[in-house]
Formats: structure tokens, C-alpha cells, sequence
């Protein structure tokens, strides 16, 4: 089994978790929708919570690249992590999707305690300490760096929520002052 296997797993899991929710989502369920068998699932991922660790490490490289491209472009990293998710925007949607799918999961995942709810939450921890280096290397002042990393994780959860939007002009204010222009 390759590398493609794997991915088609994951791709598996998302479709799961967002067209049918997380009671959906069963290793049967993943494995049929990827195509493989049951067998084959768990070859690459030994449990149901090593299946939403790896989702977890996806939704984090494909941050990691965004924060890359971005970074290429002239931006900032404080700059790209106080961005605001659009909701309106079918990239932004999609990922917030798949974010709130992942809150879900995780959910079920306190539930219960065992050794792979730790792989899981390790994998959000590691997830979230990439995007903390890459401010703390960007930002020589670590108590701004710690604020704009909460100012941007509250912006990101506002949007996971649903709720609406901070007016785009005072916004702009925050992140200015935020960013010290």
C-alpha cells in the first residue's frame, strides 16, 4: 500500500465529515468510501483516533503551506495568522468545515480516555505549536507574539462559530496596532 492509499483514506474521511457528520463516520464507513478494505484502513491507521490524528497532521501541512506561500508573497507571519477566515469564500468554507467537523470529533474523542486520544491530541498540540514558532521567530517580543496568537485564535473560533465577523475597518485597527504601524 503507498502513500496514495493513505491520502485516499483521509480524503475518505473528510468527504464523511462533511457530507454525513461525525456519526457517520465508522472505519467501515471510511474504508468503503476510500475503497479499500477494513484491513486496509487499519494498516495505515490502527484505530478510529489514529485515523482523526492523521486528519488533524493534514488540516496542519496544508496550513504549514498556506503560511509558506503567504510568507513567500512579503507576508508576515503575525500577518497571516490574524487573517480572517471568509466564510463566503469556498477555499475558507471548506476548511472551516472541516475544522468544525474536527471540534466534533474531538469531542467524542473526551469522551473516552485512552492512549490514542493522546496521539490525537498530540497532533493538534504539534499542529499549534508550528504555527506558535513561526510568530515567536517573526515577533522578537514573545508577550506580543502570546497576543497576537490569541487575538488570532479568537478571530478563528469566531468564525468556527459562526458568528458574524468584526467590522473589516476596526479589525484592520487591531491588526495594525497589533503589528506596531
Amino acid at each position: 500500500m503507498t502513500a496514495n492509499t493513505r491520502d485516499r483514506i483521509l480524503d475518505a474521511l473528510e468527504t464523511l465529515l462533511l457530507e454525513k457528520g461525525m456519526s457517520q463516520v465508522t472505519l467501515d464507513n471510511v474504508a468503503a468510501t476510500a475503497g479499500i478494505s477494513k484491513g486496509g484502513l487499519l494498516y495505515h491507521f490502527k484505530s478510529k483516533d489514529a485515523l482523526l490524528a492523521g486528519l488533524v497532521r493534514r488540516l496542519g501541512e496544508r496550513a504549514e503551506q498556506q503560511l509558506d506561500a503567504a510568507v513567500a508573497k512579503g507576508t508576515p507571519v503575525a500577518e497571516w495568522y490574524l487573517q480572517t477566515p471568509n466564510p463566503g469564500n469556498a477555499a475558507d468554507a471548506l476548511e472551516l468545515a472541516l475544522f468544525r467537523s474536527m471540534v466534533a470529533a474531538m469531542r467524542t474523542i473526551d469522551a473516552h480516555s485512552g492512549p490514542e486520544t493522546d496521539e490525537v491530541q498530540q497532533a493538534l498540540s504539534d499542529m499549534m505549536d508550528s504555527w506558535s514558532d513561526g510568530l515567536d521567530k517573526d515577533i522578537d517580543d514573545p508577550v506580543r507574539a502570546d497576543i497576537i496568537r490569541l487575538v488570532g485564535d479568537g478571530v478563528y473560533l469566531r468564525a468556527l462559530l459562526g458568528l458574524p465577523q468584526i467590522d473589516p475597518a476596526r479589525y484592520r485597527k487591531v491588526v495594525d496596532r497589533l503589528l506596531e504601524r
